[in-house]
């Protein structure tokens, strides 16, 4: 019997708008319990920090901020080879030094008297995305559970962007959608019937699924325009491996799209799709291949919400993804068990419909591209600053060592390692960026 191979997609839910109060409210009014007058200010707290600050991350270059100890006064830190600018609250100083000499003339004024001393750090707005459903509709779980705020201020994805694979049911037009695609001349992206046309021409529900899936890694983002993507666009590769007017993909079909995938370079594959009780050597040997190859394969662990990661999620090669919900919970839905890797948001995400609309939809095959997306992130920065793609293992580690842990403490079968965290993945020098 043939094997095949089903979508990991539940019923999408309907997306509401709340329109604008047309009237502003009343101002409020002050109730008779509580005082009108001057206001009584408490004295502040002496600062009680000691010792000397961590010269980590972005601070001002040639500047410090110095709590001097009772009785050291402004001539004993001039004599350290700083020149004092201004009174901060709570008796600091910032003070100017050579840069490139901050440590330096920090641990010489610990020695000449100060309590504490620290680099004055640079902050900076996090990068927002003007797309105008993110606020409403993504950004609480997009940037609230992933941190993909401050992921985006480092890296948007288009340094160094990797090519990434969606093997999927096809594409479909979306303005805002549609300019992510890479779409190859002449190569035959519809795998599963050998053509170079991969537009979706499923039926039922399994029609769309690859352009909603597609919409949550790579939406065009910041074109003031619907959604956004986990990336901010571009080189997203659908490879067609479901046939025309079958809502079901066979072993052989997957396997092509991997080797194809493989063969474009491809540095990223997103495969939100499953099956139950598969044991299916063909297609493990071609992921197996294509990582080998260098590729980071993520996949979906299955809706039925029962005990088992869906193959191919479930293979040792494959990061497998379950869904979480906007509480942290793991959706009632999301398949856990021993092969679980991570979690991310799946329940009433964001995608682009068919219809050119949008729409919430929930199941793990939309939590597999956000971790995907978050994948293309790290590789992107990775190259662009070092020259060369992370290793599938590099980025397991990284992934596995910033998540955040969920459930019982350490790895556990219903969160596996935890939550992707976007902004760690980033920002960490341990397991990312050593």
């Amino acid at each position: 019997m043939k094997r095949v191979l089903f979508l990991a997609l539940l019923a999408a839910t309907a997306l509401l708008l709340t329109a604008c109060p047309q009237t502003p409210p009343p101002p409020p009014v002050n109730p008779s319990e509580c005082p009108v007058g001057p206001l009584q200010v408490q004295a502040e707290e002496p600062l009680r920090l000691q010792g000397l600050g961590r010269f980590e991350g972005e601070y001002v270059p040639g500047e410090l901020l110095v709590l001097p100890r009772p009785g050291v006064g402004v001539g004993t830190l001039r004599a350290q080879g700083v020149e004092p600018q201004e009174s901060l609250p709570q008796g600091l100083l910032r003070v100017k030094v050579p840069p490139g000499q901050e440590k330096v003339r920090a641990e010489a004024l610990l020695r000449a008297g100060a309590q504490y001393v620290q680099p004055n750090y640079v902050y900076r707005p996090l990068l927002v995305p003007n797309d105008p459903l993110y606020p409403s509709y993504q950004r609480a779980y997009l940037n609230g559970l992933v941190g993909l705020e401050a992921a985006w201020d480092r890296s948007t994805g288009r340094d160094e962007p990797p090519l990434v694979a969606v093997l999927d049911t096809g594409t479909l037009p979306h303005g805002d959608v549609q300019a992510s695609f890479y779409l190859p001349p002449g190569v035959k992206l519809d795998v599963a019937d050998d053509d170079t046309d991969p537009t979706d021409q499923t039926t039922g529900s399994s029609f769309g699924h690859g352009l909603r899936v597609a919409s949550i890694l790579g939406a065009e983002t910041d074109n003031a325009l619907g959604m956004a993507g986990v990336t901010w666009g571009k080189y997203v590769v659908p490879i067609k491996v479901f046939k025309d007017g079958s809502s079901e993909a066979t072993t052989g079909d997957i396997a092509k799209g991997m080797d194809l995938a493989r063969a474009l370079e491809a540095r990223v594959a997103n495969l939100s799709l499953g099956g139950a009780n598969v044991s299916d050597p063909v297609l493990e040997n071609a992921i197996s291949q294509a990582r080998a190859a260098g590729l980071v394969v993520v996949g979906a662990a299955g809706n039925a919400g029962t005990y088992g990661v869906f193959f191919p999620a479930s293979l040792p090669s494959v990061i497998a993804v379950g869904a979480v919900d906007p509480a942290k919970q793991r959706a009632s839905f999301s398949n856990c068990g021993p092969g679980l890797d991570l979690v991310a948001p799946g329940d009433s995400v964001l995608v682009a419909k068919p219809d050119g609309d949008y729409e919430l939809g929930s199941g793990t095959s939309f939590a597999s591209p956000v971790v995907a997306g978050v994948v293309a992130l790290y590789m992107s920065k990775y190259a662009s600053e070092r020259k060369a793609w992370p290793n599938p293992d590099q980025v397991y580690q990284c992934l596995i060592g910033t998540a955040e842990d969920l459930g019982p403490s350490g790895r556990d079968d219903e969160y596996g390692f935890g939550l992707v965290r976007a902004d760690r993945v980033m920002s960490d020098t341990t397991y990312c960026f050593p």
